[in-house]
């Protein structure tokens, strides 16, 4: 296309191509007011002409690098930038997303001035709620976002009966589920019948004994909820309805099979014979170990004998062994003074991974049908820092 083609098709450009940009950032006749007003001002104070003189705006600003020639580029390594959004967005919106402001009061005299705009910290109490909050919020996230390749189990035991097993059991499976938002089946594995359908919501028409029954014919998940008991924290739980054989190994490696083809958690409530063929099929399936005891003399040993029995037997069970969750139940009774000092002194000795403490709790001890809602928050808050220490046990064990 010829120059005066382009000329006719593109006038603006013509006009851009002839504009010559002033020194000054004003110019025509503002520039020639400002001058006119600088010289009448500079007359009456009787200065001489270079001082009045307007001088350039760019004076202002600071001077910048020279820019590098373009062919100095090397377009098959590009430069390192500064680290800005955006280059990567979605870190740096991650980052962000975990900055939180300082907190302030909310409560008594100082939440009053906070409201009235001041930056007032809160006080001790509220401190210590926050920091609480804070910690659970940390242990739920931790939860939720745990991740395996495959289904993961936790064995809950101890020798001992009447030690907050089963219990336990639906709280720290109640806990998963509903933080995780379901996928967890507690099973109840002793090789005599249990109290896990009594202590669990709901009146189920099958469980443990018919699914080992079963097994081999069910092949959906449809199939399998109808031997489960649905729970309002979205756990599952099969436990004995009605009578049924004692259980042995072949069982609970049975049950374990069909349970971790459709629930990624499958936490295990088993009775109080460690030498059982069914204990032994628990072991065999189990991830990690969760021991409760009492804070008596005859709960701590027995919870020093479980793990000194499967230590004994090496291998996977020693191995269960060496990474246990301890939990340390208040069920109410009285506790002698002498009695804590010695069983914290023993718990210091049994080589476990955690310890985690769980306040008394009414509806526990109640005896009846356990509900998630209806656990004082602390004893939720309690429970679910377990869970995360359960979990953690499990990246160890199983990655």
């Amino acid at each position: 296309m010829a120059q005066d083609e382009i000329n006719d098709v593109f006038p603006g450009a013509q006009r851009a191509a002839s504009y010559v940009e002033s020194e000054y950032t004003v110019s025509g006749p503002v520039l020639q007011a400002v001058r006119e007003q600088a010289r009448a001002a500079a007359e009456e104070a009787d200065l001489g002409e270079e001082e009045w003189e307007p001088q350039p705006a760019v004076q202002h600003v600071a001077e910048l690098p020279p820019v590098p020639a373009a062919s100095a580029v090397n377009v098959a390594q590009p430069t390192q930038l500064p680290n800005t959004v955006f280059l990567d967005p979605v870190a740096d919106l991650s980052a962000a997303s975990t900055v939180r402001e300082q907190p302030r009061a909310t409560r008594g005299l100082r939440g009053m001035l906070s409201k009235m705009g001041l930056n007032v910290e809160p006080g001790a109490a509220e401190k210590t709620e926050l920091a609480a909050a804070e910690a659970l919020h940390g242990d739920e996230q931790k939860i939720r976002q745990a991740t395996w390749t495959r289904a993961v189990s936790i064995l809950v035991a101890n020798k001992k009966g009447g030690t907050g097993k089963t219990p336990s059991s639906l709280v720290l499976g109640g806990v998963l589920a509903a933080v995780r938002g379901g996928s967890v089946c507690i099973l109840e594995v002793s090789d005599d019948p249990g109290t896990l359908t009594f202590r669990s919501e709901g009146n189920p028409v099958r469980g443990i004994g018919e699914l080992v029954r079963d097994a081999p014919a069910i092949g959906s998940a449809g199939q399998l909820n109808g031997y489960t008991a649905p729970q309002t924290s979205f756990a599952a739980v099969i436990g004995t309805v009605g009578r049924r054989q004692q259980l042995n190994r072949e069982d609970i490696t049975a049950a374990a099979r069909v349970i971790d083809e459709y629930y990624s958690i499958r936490v295990m409530d088993s009775g109080n014979q460690p030498s059982s063929s069914a204990f032994q099929g628990a072991v065999e399936t189990a991830d990690a170990l969760v021991i409760p005891m009492l804070n008596a003399g005859d709960s701590v040993l027995d919870a020093v004998a479980t793990l000194d029995e499967l230590r004994a037997q090496g291998g996977h069970a020693s191995t269960l062994a060496a990474n246990a969750i301890l939990i340390r139940l208040t069920d109410g009774r009285p506790e002698h003074p002498q009695v804590l000092e010695r069983a914290q002194r023993i718990i210091e000795g049994m080589g476990v991974r955690a310890v985690y403490e769980v306040p008394y709790d009414a509806h526990i001890a109640e005896r009846g049908q356990i509900t998630l809602d209806r656990l004082a928050p602390a004893t939720r808050a309690a429970y679910t820092a377990a869970a995360a220490g359960v979990v953690d046990a499990l990246k160890t064990t199983v990655g």
